[in-house]
């Protein structure tokens, strides 16, 4: 298949650094990297464009990677939102928890982000905690806790590591196989009761004997 050319306006994992030139695929670049001004095309008029202009860029990401990293120093390390949903008794959801999910909790929290700021790598399907990343900036991504819980006092108790487990399926009650244990021993018994019976029986044929004789 064949590829596109495209200048970085800014930092994308994988890809490269502000100004580089690099291939992708042209969907890709007409989906994503284009609309959303993340790149142009490598077309000779634009890479004379982009170099008069890039001291202004690296001016402008300059100023915007600080103002992220002040985001990312004010929410710390220990920044966590909780999501309410209902689940079953494994703790399966109904349904899941996207990374739309996960930018509305985060808005409501105080910090406006954007679904494609919360790089989930898949939906979340059980109740707990579980570990992601904002990407406030190209260059700066924070870690942060989804607690996803019943209701706020469970996603309280999971904050502290006090949540009851899951119930799993039932093991048989005791009672039920104790029976089954003793029945052989039970059917036993009167077979070792009868064995003396047979002793008898030969001294009455010994003594019957002796009276012939």
């Amino acid at each position: 298949m064949s590829q596109m050319d495209v200048i970085l306006l800014q930092r994308i994992e994988s890809l490269g650094q502000m100004g580089d030139v690099v291939k992708v695929k042209p969907g890709f670049a007409r989906n994503y990297l284009l609309p959303q001004k993340k790149a142009m095309r490598a077309t000779k008029e634009n890479m004379a464009f982009f170099e008069k202009q890039r001291a202004q860029l690296e001016a402008q990401n300059l100023k915007q990677r600080a103002d992220a990293q002040a985001v990312a120093d004010k929410m710390g390390d220990k920044f966590s939102v909780v999501i309410i949903r209902q689940a079953g008794e494994t703790g399966m959801l109904y349904g899941s928890v996207s990374s739309r999910d996960i930018a509305v909790a985060v808005t409501e929290a105080g910090v406006t982000v954007s679904r494609a700021q919360v790089l989930l790598d898949q939906p979340i399907k059980a109740l707990g905690l579980f570990k992601t990343r904002l990407a406030l900036h190209p260059e700066v991504a924070i870690g942060i806790t989804v607690n996803i819980a019943q209701s706020p006092e469970e996603a309280k108790l999971q904050a502290e590591g006090k949540a009851p487990k899951p119930t799993a399926e039932a093991a048989p009650p005791a009672e039920l196989t104790a029976p089954a244990e003793e029945a052989p021993a039970a059917e036993a018994a009167p077979a070792a009761e009868e064995a003396p019976a047979e002793k008898p029986a030969k001294k009455a044929r010994k003594t019957k004997a002796k009276e012939e004789a």
